[in-house]
Order: structure tokens, then sequence, then C-alpha cells
């Protein structure tokens, strides 16, 4: 591996485990095995090595959050739904780009406010618009009678940040409790009415 990638995904490690102004270039530097100033020929700064691994872990969540739809393709809307809440909580514990971007998603860096928003802004779009395409055919092929789409999807990726958020400050056992309580009640208030 060479020493670029070596720095980036050390680099997201500390990011995740310690955030960006705890995470330090010389423990990232020595973790690599070379010598502080060695890290500027690859980077411009700690900002430009934060910027790069955040594009990075975005990119690795996308392509587990899609490889997740392909592997449920055939399930119906709910279960795949609602696995996906799961399995981002999964994800959170057991990946070092999945803690990182979910907790630059709600505590981002001031100093770099507006660059990791322009990054995680477009990668939430894509989630919620991946949500409403699943939930516009399953209205279309009467597969679920959702109501209005648009607003499922906008109202599903709420819940996502309201169990996410819950996972970071209390904890996976009160995430997953919450999950468990408000899934049925999520799913209920968006179907069609039957009268």
């Amino acid at each position: 591996m060479n020493a670029k990638r070596m720095l980036l995904e050390t680099a997201l490690a500390h990011f995740a485990e310690d955030g960006y102004e705890g995470a330090s270039l010389q423990k990232i530097a020595e973790e690599v095995g070379i010598k502080k100033p060695s890290i500027y020929a690859h980077f411009k700064g700690k900002d430009d090595l934060f910027l790069c691994s955040l594009k990075n872990a975005l990119k690795e969540e996308k392509r587990r959050i899609t490889r997740f739809f392909i592997s449920r393709k055939d399930q119906p809307l709910d279960r795949r739904l609602s696995e996906l809440l799961a399995f981002l909580q999964e994800e959170y514990n057991r990946s070092s780009e999945s803690k990182f971007v979910l907790r630059m998603s709600f505590f981002p860096p001031s100093s770099l406010y507006d660059e990791v928003m322009k990054l995680i802004y477009p990668f939430l779009d894509s989630m919620e618009r991946r949500v409403l395409r699943l939930m516009e055919q399953a209205k279309a092929d009467g597969t679920a009678p959702i109501a209005n789409p648009e607003d499922a999807a906008v109202a599903y990726m709420t819940l996502v940040d309201g169990i996410m958020i819950e996972m970071v400050y209390s904890g996976m056992a009160s995430a997953k409790r919450r999950l468990k309580a408000s899934w049925p009640i999520f799913w209920a208030g968006i179907q069609a009415s039957k009268a």
C-alpha cells in the first residue's frame, strides 16, 4: 500500500475516533511510519487530509448502501427500509468510515463547516432520492400503498436522522429501542387510507 493511501486510512480512523480537533498529524504520521513533514508531500495540510478522508469515506458509504439495496432487491419495501436502518446502526459500530461520516454529518469542524456540508448534503440527498424511487416504484406496482412517496421519503430520512443521532448520544441499545418503537408507526403512517 502506498504512503498516501496509508495516510488516508490512518487519518480516517483518527478523525472518526478523535474528531478533527483531537486528531494529531504527529500521531497519524507515527502510525504510518513516516515523519510528520512527509505528510505535506501528499496533502496541503490537516484540512486537506481531513477533506480527502471524508470524500473517501462518503464514496465507501455510498458503495455499501448500494450493495445493501442490490442484495435485498427482491424483499418487500418495508423490510428493505427497516433493515437499512439496522444496517446503518451496525455499520456505525463496525466501520470507521461510517462512524466518521455520521459524526461529521452532525458535528463538522466549525472551520470547515461549509466544505464538509458541500460533501455531506449531496450524499444525504442521493440517499433520499434512492428511497423516493423505491417508494414510487412500490406504489406504482401496488406492493406498498404509500400515500405520498415524496413526503414519505422525507419522513424516512428524518427517522434515519433521529435514530442515528440517538445512537451517537445514547448508544446502540437506546437507538434499537427507539427504532423498534417508531418503525411500525412510521410505516403505518405513510400508507394510503383504505377507506
